[in-house]
């Protein structure tokens, strides 16, 4: 069981700070909402606990139960990760870029003669709960934002990772399909012991399916909430 921990964690972006002071245990199997405006600093955030960003001062830990502990950058193998600006492929096809989400199981060469079968269903499995199928072979760069979203969201998870680092994953679906989303998150968490980190930008959908609410309001002003339905 991977336990994230965060302590006294500061963040600056181009020499401003954005968080100050953060200390956060988050056991496994949590979904944890991140709001805030923008430029609060949930990107911020989400990039140092997936190690694509130092924090200024503080210590971030994925620690196992056998008091194993690693940084993000140790433990990166182990994170999916929903960018912003979402990183897919255009000219690739929807289902491989799923399936790039895999890339890190296998030798560059053995990926030349194509995924195994296994891998293969997978892909399409998740592309039939998010409602891509039909577009599997479409390129990404002919389908919409909102699809582009759920292909993202995709190959996040096909790797089965036991943290999910998702900003706003939703922003460009409509509530139905947002909602779709957030529940394949939220059946992650009950269901495979996978840890959610997600910045929303709809409180509702925040008090919907988390289990903790952290708010960002300015460097030293956050605050960490049960979320009330729960």
């Amino acid at each position: 069981m991977t336990q994230l921990c965060i302590n006294r964690l500061n963040v600056e972006r181009e020499g401003r700070p954005v968080l100050l002071g953060l200390d956060l245990n988050l056991p496994r199997g949590t979904f944890l909402a991140v709001e805030g405006r923008s430029g609060v600093g949930k990107t911020s955030l989400l990039s140092c606990l997936a190690g694509m960003l130092e924090p200024a001062q503080g210590h971030i830990s994925y620690r196992g139960s056998q008091g194993h502990e690693h940084s993000p950058r140790q433990f990166r193998r182990h994170i999916g990760c929903v960018f912003q600006h979402l990183a897919l492929t255009p000219n690739a096809s929807v289902k491989t870029n799923v399936l790039c989400g895999l890339l890190s199981r296998h030798s560059a060469w053995r990926t030349l003669f194509g995924f195994p079968r296994s891998e293969q269903a997978l892909a399409q499995e998740l592309l039939a709960q998010l409602g891509l199928e039909p577009l599997a072979d479409q390129p990404v760069s002919r389908i919409s934002g909102g699809e582009r979203q759920r292909t993202a969201v995709a190959r996040a998870i096909i790797s089965q990772p036991e943290f999910l680092l998702a900003d706003e994953p939703v922003s460009n679906l409509n509530p139905e399909l947002a909602r779709h989303v957030l529940r394949l998150l939220r059946t992650l968490c009950d269901d495979k012991g996978c840890t959610v980190i997600c910045a929303l930008h709809d409180p509702e959908l925040s008090e919907e399916f988390s289990d903790l609410r952290l708010r960002l309001g300015g460097a030293s002003d956050w605050e960490l909430t049960p979320t009330q339905t729960k």
